[in-house]
């Protein structure tokens, strides 16, 4: 697993940088839930958030080989997955507690804390140990991921722990494979979701809607670890946009809907 830092120098062809990547994903997180409070009937606004959490997954992991302090990593994590919490039910439950339903950052949380586990084990360099301790965390992540009902409940742990396995091996084949075939397996066989009938070339196919959360792999692949803007501002405001959009959603929902 590669821990180089990320490259701050600026790009000799296209790429985009992590801050690119944070913005698009708040972006596409914003019209995921513009439709699940505002614009119901929007329902391509839904089609274009499944795109946002892998984006966030695989920042995340970048986050914990590139942070300089991996316990303030994860204490602002928790941080702000306390802080989201109460917006986060407001906005999917109506109420101030929502016990069946966990906001995003609790499955990133839960994915950063398997990683941790699983390259504090690879560092002992014993293969063996390595392969078994791994299994043990994508198994328990899955399971306390759905247990815990976080967001995406264990197939969005699974996720994390995807792009923390195609970690590190720049941009092989096999790689870009794994990576496609793996996301299409959790979006699509465990996921599923809303299926729509479509016809290409005089056949008819279905089209599953959790299925376009693979086309994040399209600017994650632009992605070559250039950093782009940074600053600690930028760096809260990316934290902070969660729960505080979500506020403002719910009380825009209020005012519209006295």
């Amino acid at each position: 697993m590669s821990t180089k830092a990320i490259k701050p120098a600026a790009a000799t062809r296209f790429d985009l940088s992590a801050a690119a990547l944070h913005i698009l994903a708040m972006a596409l997180m914003l019209m995921d839930h513009l439709w699940a409070t505002l614009l119901p009937a929007q329902e391509w606004l839904t089609c274009a958030g499944r795109v946002a959490f892998p984006i966030f997954a695989f920042m995340a992991v970048e986050g914990y080989f590139h942070t300089h302090d991996l316990k303030k990593y994860t204490l602002r994590l928790l941080l702000f997955a306390l802080l989201s919490e109460v917006p986060f039910d407001l906005m999917y439950g109506g109420t101030w507690f929502y016990p069946v339903h966990q906001n995003v950052i609790w499955t990133l949380l839960l994915g950063i804390l398997g990683i941790h586990l699983m390259e504090t084990v690879r560092k002992k360099q014993k293969m063996a140990l390595y392969l078994l301790v791994s299994a043990l965390v994508v198994a328990a992540g899955a399971v306390l991921g759905t247990l815990g009902m976080v967001d995406y409940y264990g197939a969005g742990v699974l996720t994390v722990f995807i792009f923390y396995f195609f970690h590190g091996h720049g941009r092989k084949w096999w790689c870009l494979l794994g990576q496609l075939a793996a996301l299409y397996w959790v979006n699509v066989e465990l996921l599923g979701g809303l299926m729509y009938p479509i016809q290409l070339f005089g056949m008819d196919f279905e089209l599953c809607q959790q299925g376009l959360a693979l086309l994040a792999l399209v600017p994650i692949w632009l992605y070559r670890g250039r950093q782009g803007y940074h600053s600690k501002p930028f760096q809260y405001a990316c934290y902070a946009f969660y729960p505080v959009h979500m506020l403002l959603l719910v009380l825009v929902l209020n005012f519209v809907n006295r």
